[in-house]
């Protein structure tokens, strides 16, 4: 009991000593720590990927696998996995273990988007942190809030694996310049 009292009297000590400083004597924060650097804009989306984006949202907004696999068939080098599975195959199997492919790919498209040089083609990427390169996403690199979208976007684990090089290993998907649907991913590679 005597150890709690003596414990408790020096935390108020310390705290009442710091309540009676002068405000006007303690030194000012150092604004740099809060500045942070406005997000430039993503250009425009092109005509044709709006449309293909249009197209994904309608099918996605009916529920259905089979027109998102028949869409993706119809996509040459379109990936919906590592494993090489049939795209209805991968998807329905997924939704049948509770992660609907529909459903997360509606919330990806409302997600800000980002632009990536692929060969000679520009990619929109949604989410707009996939765009970027595994070392662009360290958090020395990264606002505040682009930290904290990160870290809800992929997870601890996730993080894990950008800091030891790895490539984003969240959702995402991606359509080119000439509207070609890229990919639609949920899975790292390995």
């Amino acid at each position: 009991m005597r150890h709690w009292v003596g414990l408790l009297l020096a935390i108020c000590l310390t705290g009442c000593g710091n309540a009676s400083r002068d405000p006007a004597s303690a030194p000012a924060p150092d604004e740099s720590l809060f500045e942070t650097e406005a997000p430039t804009a993503p250009p425009e989306l092109p005509d044709a990927v709006t449309a293909t984006r249009e197209e994904l949202l309608e099918i996605s907004g009916a529920g259905s696998i089979r027109r998102l696999s028949y869409k993706a068939n119809a996509e040459p080098n379109f990936l919906s996995n590592f494993g090489g599975a049939d795209h209805y195959a991968h998807w329905d199997l997924m939704r049948r273990t509770g992660w609907d492919p529909n459903l997360h790919l509606i919330e990806l498209f409302k997600m800000p988007y980002g632009v990536r040089q692929v060969g000679q083609e520009t990619w929109y990427i949604w989410p707009d942190l996939a765009a970027r390169d595994p070392a662009d996403l360290a958090p020395e690199k990264l606002s505040h809030r682009d930290q904290a979208r990160l870290l809800t976007l992929i997870g601890p684990g996730g993080v894990q694996e950008l800091a030891a090089g790895q490539p984003y290993p969240g959702e995402r998907t991606a359509i080119s310049e000439s509207g070609s649907w890229r990919y639609f991913l949920h899975e790292s590679a390995d």
